[in-house]
C-alpha cells in the first residue's frame, strides 16, 4: 500500500490553520458570553434609561415651559429663549458629599454621572465586534495595542481609517455608496428638548439617592461591554501567541491535526485545499459577477471577507 505523502506547511497554511484556531477559542469563550450579555445587559437598561431621564428631565423642566419658550423663540427669535434638542445630561446627587479641597478645607461636593445617548468609538467598536470582523475589518486593533502608544504603525493606522469609515466617524468624502452610519443611528436615537444651550455640562439634573445610583449602574453596563471586549481578545490573544509559536515549529499538516484533535478544534485537510484555490473561488463567475456590478470596486477587506465566507461555506459542504 503506497504511503499518503504528508502535507508540508508553509506561512500561508499556517495562517489558515490559526484562523480556524481562533475561531474555535472565540467561540468557546466564556468571555465571548460575557461579551454578548454585557450588549443584551446594556440594551436593556438603555431603554429603561430612556423613560427614567425623561421623568427626571420633564420633573425639572416641564414640558409647558418647553413649549413657552418654543413660542417666544417663534415672537422673539432668540431673545425669547434657548432650547437644545439634547441626547447628553448629567445626572447630579441631590445630597452633597464632604471632601477635603486643595487647601486641606472639607466642603460640600456633588457628585454626577455623565448620561450620553450618542456612543464613544471605542463602544461603537465593541458593541459592533462581530460585525465589524464580519466585514474584514480588524475590530481589535485599538484593544491589541492596549496602553502601549509606541506600537503604533502604518497597520495601526490603517485599520483605524477603516474602522472610522465604516461607523461614520472622519471625513464622508468618498465614494462608497454607504447611505448610513452607526455613529449617526445612535445620535438620533434618543433626544429631549431641554431648555439652555448645546453645553450639556452647563445642566445638572438633580436626582435622589436611589435615580442616581441606577444611573451610575447604566454608565457601568455601558463601561462594560468595552472591557468585555477587551476581555475576550486578551483571552484569545494569549492562546494565539502561543499557537503561533507552536505553529511555527510543525513542518507538516498532522502534526497541526494532532494538536486540532487534542483540542477539539474542528480542522480538515480541506480548508487547506480551499485555501489553495481561494483566488479562483472569489473570481468564479457568479462572485465576479457580482463584483463588476458594484458601483465601487471591492476593498481589500471585502475582498477577504468573501473570501472567509467561501472558505466557510467549502467547509460545511464537507462536514
Amino acid at each position: 500500500m503506497e504511503k499518503q505523502k504528508r502535507i508540508t506547511l508553509n506561512a500561508d497554511k499556517r495562517k489558515v490553520i490559526a484562523d480556524v484556531f481562533q475561531d474555535h477559542f472565540e467561540s468557546n469563550s466564556k468571555y465571548q458570553e460575557q461579551h454578548t450579555n454585557a450588549i443584551k445587559r446594556y440594551n436593556e437598561m438603555r431603554e429603561e434609561a430612556k423613560v427614567k431621564i425623561n421623568d427626571l428631565v420633564r420633573f425639572h423642566q416641564p414640558q409647558e415651559d418647553v413649549d413657552t419658550i418654543r413660542a417666544m423663540n417663534n415672537k422673539y427669535g432668540e431673545s425669547g429663549g434657548r432650547l437644545y434638542h439634547d441626547n447628553c445630561f448629567y445626572v447630579q446627587k441631590s445630597t452633597p458629599t464632604m471632601r477635603e479641597d486643595y487647601h486641606g478645607n472639607m466642603v460640600e461636593q456633588y457628585d454626577d454621572v455623565h448620561i450620553k445617548f450618542e456612543a464613544e468609538k471605542d463602544f461603537l467598536v465593541s458593541y459592533y465586534r462581530d460585525e465589524i470582523k464580519a466585514k474584514g475589518l480588524d475590530a481589535d486593533y485599538d484593544v491589541r495595542l492596549g496602553d502601549n502608544y509606541d506600537k503604533r504603525n502604518p497597520t495601526y493606522y490603517n485599520s483605524e481609517s477603516n474602522i472610522n469609515k465604516y461607523l461614520g466617524y472622519g471625513s464622508r468624502n468618498d465614494v462608497s455608496g454607504q447611505s448610513s452610519y452607526h455613529k449617526d443611528t445612535w445620535e438620533n436615537d434618543f433626544k429631549l428638548w431641554v431648555i439652555g444651550t448645546s453645553y450639556c455640562h452647563s445642566r445638572m439634573f438633580k436626582a435622589d439617592q436611589e435615580t442616581y445610583n441606577w444611573f451610575k449602574m447604566f454608565e457601568v453596563a455601558r463601561e462594560n461591554v468595552v472591557l468585555a471586549h477587551k476581555n475576550l481578545f486578551d483571552h484569545v490573544n494569549k492562546k494565539m501567541e502561543k499557537l503561533k509559536l507552536g505553529l511555527k515549529s510543525y513542518r507538516y499538516f498532522d502534526q497541526a491535526k494532532e494538536l486540532a484533535d487534542k483540542l477539539g478544534v474542528v480542522l480538515n485537510e480541506s480548508i487547506l485545499d480551499a485555501h489553495s484555490s481561494m483566488a479562483l473561488s472569489i473570481y468564479s463567475p457568479s462572485n465576479l459577477a457580482d463584483l463588476l456590478t458594484d458601483e465601487v470596486e471591492q476593498t481589500r477587506e471585502e475582498k477577504i471577507a468573501i473570501a472567509k465566507q467561501l472558505l466557510q461555506e467549502q467547509q460545511n459542504s464537507l462536514n
